[in-house]
């Protein structure tokens, strides 16, 4: 008997669910790894997607990119710009000799790709690594990934039950028909909900402004890199960016909201502290 699509989602879930957390608590070369699947396999879909629109990417020199850019925040040997240097000389003089499609078409979505996934995946390794581990048990990052994992999970699915239940006022139909303000308010509330659960319960160590922050973070800017990815794939005509997750779609899919979540949590945590 064939599994329902519902069914084939549940069980992946139930299976790389604890996987996840068990990599965001481990961190280093464990969560390295992970992020550095997620970065490059969500390039090649991106790649994959811009074949759709006869943009052909730089895919080696893309990869070689994101893998140099991850390296680079979890063993630090050059600065942002230096390497934005690097990848600009490299990829534009290269391009001088491909003579596939539009120089300005590909270039701009390499980029797009580099910098996208690149540098916002590589967020995630600064989040994970941002506390040092205390006496080599208690690890915060891992916990604060943790917490956002949980978040963004629970926003998508409130927004999903909110907007089929109570759904009336689109959100962006341009890109995404099926979404609603009612279904965004109701993951946004419960972001943060979810959150101040984290708080009691594991991040006991964070001030209330950064947990109700990290919140705002999530329900807001989550939920806005699902709309961007959406926008990306309706601009190609493909539903999902792949079928590697089976009932789930592609890894661009999965964590596009994470994706774009992360960079906003390291700047808070930078800048604004605990």
């Amino acid at each position: 008997m064939a599994l329902s699509n519902n069914s084939i989602r549940i069980l992946v879930a139930v299976l790389t669910i604890p996987l996840i957390l068990l990599v965001s608590y481990l961190g280093g070369y464990f969560f390295f790894i992970f992020v550095l699947g997620i970065a490059l396999l969500s390039f090649f879909e991106l790649h994959q997607i811009a074949l759709k629109k006869r943009i052909f990417t730089n895919l080696i020199l893309g990869l070689a990119a994101v893998c140099i850019i991850l390296i680079n925040k979890l063993h630090p040997f050059a600065d942002d710009y230096s390497l934005v240097l690097l990848f600009t000389v490299i990829l534009t003089a290269v391009e001088l000799f491909r003579n596939k499609g539009s120089a300005i078409t590909n270039l701009g979505t390499t980029f797009l790709g580099i910098f996208y996934i690149g540098f916002f995946a590589g967020s995630l390794i600064l989040v994970r690594e941002f506390y040092p581990p205390v006496d080599g048990l208690y690890i915060r990052g891992g916990l604060i990934i943790i917490s956002i994992f949980a978040s963004i999970w629970v926003c998508d699915s409130a927004a999903y039950w909110g907007g089929t239940s109570f759904g009336k006022h689109k959100l962006y139909p341009r890109v995404s028909p099926s979404k609603s303000w009612e279904g965004a308010v109701f993951g946004f509330i419960f972001a943060i909900i979810t959150m101040i659960c984290a708080k009691l319960i594991i991040l006991d160590f964070l001030s209330w402004q950064t947990i109700i922050s990290f919140g705002i973070i999530v329900g807001l800017f989550g939920q806005i890199g699902d709309l961007i990815e959406s926008l990306i794939k309706r601009d190609a005509g493909v539903k999902d960016s792949s079928n590697y997750i089976p009932g789930h779609g592609g890894i661009f899919d999965r964590f596009d909201s994470l994706l774009y979540s992360a960079p906003f949590v390291y700047l808070y945590l930078k800048y604004f502290g605990t």
